[in-house]
C-alpha cells in the first residue's frame, strides 16, 4: 500500500483499499476467518501532545486553516530553541542510571486510558510489552498531500522502519500487500473524518474508542498511534495504526512519524525527565535520538520478556543499559568507520 497507491487513488478504489487495510487489521486482532464484526482487544494510544500552549484562536477559516495554525506552530517552536534536529547533543550527556530510569518510565507506564469509550491523559503502571511477530507497514496518503510530499512520507517510514529493525532485531518491512498489521496514515482534518465515518459504516463494532478518538482529534494532539494486544498474550502486540495530520509542515510530520512508529515498538509513555530524548512532550528534539535508540535496543534485549513487571525488570536493567551504549557505541564506530573508507576510495 506504499507506492501511488492508498489514498492517492481514485474514490472507488480508495474505499476498496481502506476496506482492505481494516480487513486486514480485522483478521489480525480478531483472529476471525472473515470480517467479521469482533470487537477486538484494544490499548489506549500514546499520543504527541506538546508541552505548550496552543492559541486555538489564531485558526482561521477555510480549508487550509490548520495548515497556517500547525506552520505558525512549528516556527514558534523552532525559535524558541525546540524541535532540535541532533541525535547527540553534546549538551545532554546521560548515564546508565538515567537509561535505567528512563526506560522504566516510558515502558512500563501507559499514557492514556480508555474511560467509558473515551481516552483520558492518566499514568498507569504497566507490564512490559513488546512485538514478537513480523511487522508490515502500509503506509497511505490523503490526496490533500502533493505527489512529492507523499513520497516523501513514504520514504521516510520506509527508512525509519529500516532503522527499527537494525535496532530491535525484528522482521520489519514497507509492503504493498494487504497482510498489513502496522497502519501508518497521513490525513487531514476531512480526510480524518471519511475514514473514521467508513469505519464505522463497514465494521460498527470494530475498536469504537478508536473510531471516536480519530473523529474527534483535538487540535492539540499532532498525531497518535494506537495498539491492538495480541488476544492470547497481552502482553504482545499484533497491530497498529499510527495516524499523523498532513496539515503538519514537513519537520513535524517526520517528527510524528518518528516518535509514533518507535513508541508503538513498546515504548508507549513519555517522560519530563528523558534527555534527549523524542520521548518528552517538552518537544526540545524533533527526531529520534542515540538515547532512545539505547531504550530500544533495550527493550528487545533477550533477558527481557513480554509481561514482566517492574519489579521484575528493574534488577535487570543495569547491566541491559551498559550493553545497550557499549552496541549503539559499537555501531556508530562502524558507521564512521565505512564512511570514512568510501571517502578514502
Amino acid at each position: 500500500m506504499s507506492g501511488n497507491c492508498g489514498l492517492r487513488a481514485s474514490p472507488a478504489m480508495r474505499a476498496s483499499l481502506l476496506r482492505s487495510a481494516i480487513c486486514a487489521l480485522v483478521l489480525i486482532v480478531t483472529g476471525v476467518t472473515g470480517c467479521g464484526k469482533r470487537l477486538p482487544v484494544e490499548e489506549p494510544p500514546p499520543a504527541r501532545q506538546p508541552g505548550v500552549t496552543l492559541n486555538t484562536d489564531e485558526i482561521g477559516e477555510g480549508e487550509d486553516r490548520l495548515v497556517t495554525f500547525y506552520a505558525e506552530v512549528e516556527k514558534k517552536l523552532v525559535s524558541s530553541g525546540r524541535m532540535r534536529r541532533e541525535t547527540a547533543p553534546e549538551d545532554a550527556p546521560y548515564t546508565v542510571d538515567d537509561l535505567v530510569r528512563n526506560f522504566e518510565r516510558i515502558a512500563l507506564y501507559d499514557e492514556y486510558a480508555d474511560v467509558d469509550g473515551r481516552l483520558v491523559h492518566t499514568e498507569t503502571p504497566a507490564t512490559l510489552r513488546r512485538w514478537t511477530r513480523p511487522i508490515r507497514v502500509g503506509v497511505m496518503s490523503g490526496p490533500s498531500l502533493s505527489e512529492s510530499e507523499a513520497a516523501r512520507d513514504r520514504a521516510n517510514v520506509a527508512a525509519l522502519s529500516n532503522r527499527l529493525s537494525r535496532l530491535t532485531g525484528l522482521d520489519i518491512a514497507v509492503t504493498r500487500s494487504e497482510n498489513v498489521n502496522f497502519l501508518v496514515l497521513f490525513m487531514n482534518e476531512s480526510e480524518r473524518t471519511v475514514f473514521a465515518r467508513e469505519v464505522a459504516e463497514e465494521y460498527p463494532e470494530f475498536a469504537p474508542t478508536l473510531i471516536r478518538a480519530i473523529s474527534e482529534l483535538q487540535v492539540d494532539i499532532f498525531c497518535t498511534a494506537y495498539f491492538f494486544n495480541d488476544q492470547v498474550n497481552r502482553s504482545t502486540y499484533s497491530a497498529v495504526i499510527v495516524l499523523i495530520r498532513a496539515e503538519h509542515p514537513p519537520l513535524t510530520r517526520l517528527s510524528c512519524a518518528q516518535e509514533e512508529m518507535a513508541q508503538a515498538m513498546g515504548l508507549p509513555n513519555d517522560s519530563p525527565d528523558a534527555r534527549p530524548s523524542l520521548f518528552n512532550d517538552d518537544l526540545e528534539f524533533a527526531l529520534l535520538t542515540e538515547h532512545d535508540e539505547i531504550l530500544l535496543r533495550m527493550l528487545y534485549d533477550p533477558r527481557l520478556r513480554p509481561g514482566m513487571t517492574a519489579a521484575e525488570v528493574r534488577p535487570l536493567l543495569p547491566e541491559i543499559a551498559r550493553d545497550a551504549m557499549a552496541a549503539q557505541s559499537r555501531d556508530g564506530r562502524v558507521a564512521t568507520s565505512h564512511t570514512s573508507s568510501n571517502g578514502r576510495s
